[in-house]
């Protein structure tokens, strides 16, 4: 009896599971779909049979530049996490292993800037960029987005490192190991998965920003995020053309998260089981 009572109970959850998932993933499912028709089916309204037409995709690839927009969006997700990384590490390590009176409050105020309206600080920001000719480089929205990301990679890896043992980096230093050894040597390589999992939620970040891309570019630099932006236009929505830009842009993203899945899980609980 108990085992019927837990495989109902199983059956149940698997269920309901398969429902939410299907219910998250399908404007996604929709997007495709509306991608797939002629602009004249897809302002006609709800419609889950497409015409299985590639007019829109082949119009986004060759009229509007699609290459350059996606290289844009490589550059700076990949770019932005990379510098991220490079100045979180140190910063949790110090955190981790060396707090002060302040370490809380210190990860607090950070945590408190992703709290802030990003509108409240765009005037400023947007003349620091046009006084520095900043604007539409892709520099400028690679240390934009590095600071924006910025909080919540130190506090992901914050958390990891704080699972690591200090008994470990204590040996290490009696060794003889310097500072930079024991960072790079002991404990990155302990604490792989963590920034495993940190770096791909990171360019999920980067890639899917839009605020600021938009604001702070028009051509140059331009990412996938505002090249989907342009198919709004004061004639209207061409909606094919959008969802297959929209399907273009999260491709990549979708296609990263499937190969590593099990890499991102094992990072984001990492240290949860003890």
């Amino acid at each position: 009896m108990a085992r019927a009572v837990s495989t109902r109970r199983m059956a149940v959850a698997t269920a309901a599971a398969w429902i939410i998932a299907l219910i998250i993933f399908f404007p996604i499912l929709y997007t495709i779909i509306t991608s797939l028709k002629t602009e004249t089916e897809a302002i006609k309204g709800f419609n889950l049979i497409p015409s299985f037409t590639m007019e829109s995709y082949v119009t986004v690839q060759t009229q509007s530049g699609y290459l350059k927009p996606f290289m844009n969006s490589v550059v700076i997700a990949v770019g932005s996490t990379i510098l991220a990384l490079f100045v979180a590490i140190p910063a949790a390590w110090s955190m981790a292993f060396s707090p002060t009176r302040r370490t809380k409050d210190i990860l607090m105020w950070m945590l408190s800037t992703k709290m802030m309206p990003a509108v409240a600080v765009l005037v400023p920001i947007y003349l620091i960029f046009r006084d520095f000719g900043l604007l539409d480089t892709r520099i400028g929205l690679t240390v934009m987005l590095t600071l924006i990301n910025l909080p919540i990679v130190v506090w992901m890896l914050y958390t990891y490192f704080r699972e690591i043992p200090g008994e470990i980096l204590e040996a290490a230093r009696m060794d003889g190991a310097s500072l930079f050894d024991e960072i790079v040597h002991v404990l990155t390589p302990m604490a792989v998965p963590g920034i495993a999992s940190t770096l791909l939620l990171n360019i999920i970040l980067a890639w899917n920003e839009s605020f600021w891309t938009i604001r702070l570019t028009t051509t140059n630099a331009a990412p996938l995020t505002a090249f989907i932006a342009s198919f709004s236009s004061p004639q209207g929505l061409f909606w094919a053309k959008l969802s297959a830009a929209s399907t273009l842009a999260i491709a990549p993203i979708l296609i990263m998260g499937w190969f590593s899945q099990k890499q991102l899980v094992r990072g984001l609980t990492f240290g949860a089981v003890k």
